[in-house]
């Protein structure tokens, strides 16, 4: 029987490869647009003045809202996105300073820890009750041990970071550096994203054999 009679045929993991390019390439694009306001705010700030440096992110706010909705994704998260620009926008406009186009933003951190620290109190991990369902965990998933210890583990995780972040906004808003607050803005997305990432990775690990999801 010749060569012929057996085509070359793909690697199994060929379309799971180019689905994971894709999801990531996706990702890395979303992480762009969000960031891009930010990124125009402080670029036409720095080369022109306060005004145009809200011009800029109001352009960048609205074009992003409309690439969310080419991409037809929720409503909710465009609509939020471009809600946290006008707000922010409007109090640096307000303040008559670039840093105060993330005062708002820097009080974002105490707020999540309050809450992370509350859910830890009353032993219902953050990061349970967001994720939980998109994980694939059972409704029970409190009394799951080893479920419970990841979102317990992940939202303690999450503390540590908006510690950190909080600090960080802190230091650079009393010192008036913008463009180290916006570096500081940006970061925040994709440490989060790796947060829920490495949660829903672990949390599946953790579950019974029973309630694991059937998809990858």
């Amino acid at each position: 029987m010749s060569p012929a009679d057996h085509p070359p045929s793909l690697p199994p993991q060929a379309p799971a490869s180019g689905a994971r390019r894709s999801g990531r390439g996706q990702k890395a694009a979303g992480v762009l647009v969000a960031a891009l306001p930010t990124l125009a705010f402080l670029v036409a700030n720095a080369v022109a003045s306060l005004t145009a440096g809200l011009i800029a992110a109001a352009t960048a706010a609205v074009a992003a809202f409309a690439w969310r909705l080419l991409r037809k994704e929720k409503l909710r998260q465009a609509v939020i996105g471009l809600a946290m620009v006008t707000v922010c926008a409007t109090v640096a406009a307000l303040t008559g300073e670039a840093r105060g186009f993330f005062l708002v933003p820097a009080l974002i951190p105490f707020v999540v820890l309050g809450v992370c620290l509350t859910s830890i109190a009353v032993k219902r991990p953050l990061t349970g009750m967001i994720l939980n369902k998109v994980s694939g965990g059972p409704d029970d998933w409190r009394s799951v041990t080893p479920l419970r210890r990841v979102y317990t583990v992940s939202t303690w995780v999450c503390i540590a970071v908006n510690i950190v972040n909080a600090a960080l906004q802190v230091i650079y808003y009393r010192g008036d550096e913008p463009v180290v607050l916006g570096i500081v803005h940006i970061a925040t997305g994709p440490v989060f994203a790796a947060i829920v990432a490495g949660t829903i990775a672990f949390a599946r690990r953790a579950m019974p054999a029973r309630t694991a999801p059937a998809g990858p």
